[in-house]
């Protein structure tokens, strides 16, 4: 019993991290209409901004502090994601403004290797680590009720606080602010939006913006546990799953998606490998996205899509 809480545990933590990259996914869709192909590009932007900011930072300023040193470098690279989110809409979205969604989709697999090779240029291509100071030790918990006890990571609790506190306040933020509301208006018609007075150029600097915060946030937390590498970017691979499972429109979606992907991925792994061959983890994700589709294809949590005619 004790392994298989270890394994639902350890599933749960990788879930939230897929979590958190389909969490971007979801706030740029929901508001804007636009299913981001660059999100995992921006995870990997975000991180190197972070990683080298804070190395970098120190160096200029002339102090030795670490954990100064990872806070300005945040704030750096949350500042430069701004600039990415306002280059983005002052360059492209603006030009597609009632675009199709095809057009608008293409647009962001060109965003995607425009950011690829910016950050390989600003930033270096070599593995780069980042220190925020998480606990790297085990925890070892409920040894009373079971044999050993459980050996927990305490890099992912405080990974899973940082998500959850993260995933509250955007949810506070669409149901009980005025921009909130004006981004959604945005996503669900963007000329009834423009009609009523919604500049729409700032609510889609805002969103991306967002996006771009929650894709550092994700790229620090993995940064953190397995360094900053090009391979980051393939996150979002196992993020396109967990989107279809919760829900396009749905950000406790996002999150359940990527909770029950993660265990699910692992569990099978350990209980189904044996008897199907390795590798599971690889393909379980895609099957399970794949079931849903065909039974709800709008998501576990997401907005059916009723259309009049």
């Amino acid at each position: 019993m004790g392994f298989f809480l270890e394994t639902v545990f350890g599933g749960l933590m990788a879930g939230m991290l897929y979590a958190l990259v389909a969490l971007g996914f979801v706030l740029i869709f929901k508001a804007s209409g636009v299913f981001n192909f660059a999100q995992g590009a921006m995870v990997l932007f975000a991180a190197l901004a972070m990683a080298r900011f804070a190395e970098w930072i120190p160096k200029w300023l002339g102090f030795q502090s670490v954990v100064l040193g990872a806070v300005l470098g945040f704030i750096a690279a949350a500042l430069c994601m701004v600039i990415v989110a306002w280059l983005i809409e002052r360059l492209a979205l603006r030009r597609l403004v009632n675009q199709e969604g095809i057009t608008l989709l293409m647009a962001t697999l060109g965003i995607s290797h425009v950011l690829d090779g910016a950050g390989q240029l600003i930033f270096g291509s070599a593995t780069y680590k980042i220190d925020i100071g998480m606990p790297k030790e085990p925890l070892l918990v409920l040894e009373n009720m079971f044999e050993g006890g459980l050996l927990l990571s305490k890099e992912d609790l405080y990974a899973a606080a940082i998500a959850a506190t993260l995933v509250v306040l955007l949810t506070l933020f669409f149901q009980k602010t005025g921009t909130g509301r004006a981004l959604r208006a945005v996503a669900d018609d963007h000329q009834a939006a423009q009609s009523i007075g919604i500049p729409l150029a700032r609510i889609w600097v805002i969103v991306w913006s967002i996006g771009g915060i929650v894709a550092l946030v994700a790229g620090v937390i993995w940064g953190s546990k397995l360094g900053v590498q090009f391979s980051i970017s393939l996150v979002a691979l196992k993020a396109f799953p967990v989107v279809i499972l919760g829900g396009l429109t749905s950000v406790p979606g996002a999150i359940l998606g990527g909770l029950i992907i993660g265990m699910g991925e692992k569990l099978s792994e350990i209980y189904l490998g044996p008897f199907l061959g390795g590798g599971i983890e690889n393909w379980f994700a895609y099957v399970l996205a794949l079931a849903v589709l065909l039974i709800r294809p709008q998501g576990l949590f997401g907005d059916k899509i009723i259309d009049r005619v």
